[in-house]
């Protein structure tokens, strides 16, 4: 894991505990963390998103429905603490 993957962990995770019960976009994670760059972090922010869905510190949902990490997913996404 590089530093920036470490970076948009801990964003994600700060983020949505911040904004609990809310949602927060993967690219709010990727402007915290690079504000001119965000866009080439999506791709990055969006798997981080699944591995902590797989972990269960947070849910992926798309339109309010829960995504299994594991699914192929396509559009926007929403990603939001689990709950305790």
């Amino acid at each position: 894991m590089t530093d920036v993957d470490k970076r948009l962990r801990d964003m994600i995770l700060n983020l949505t505990a911040e904004r609990a019960p809310r949602t927060i976009c993967p690219s709010d994670a990727a402007r915290a963390v690079d504000a001119d760059g965000w866009r080439d972090l999506m791709d990055t922010t969006r798997n981080l998103a699944r591995e902590l869905a797989r972990s269960g510190d947070v849910v992926v949902t798309q339109k309010g429905e829960v995504l299994d990490p594991d699914a192929e997913w396509r559009g926007p996404i929403r990603i939001r603490r689990a709950a305790d």
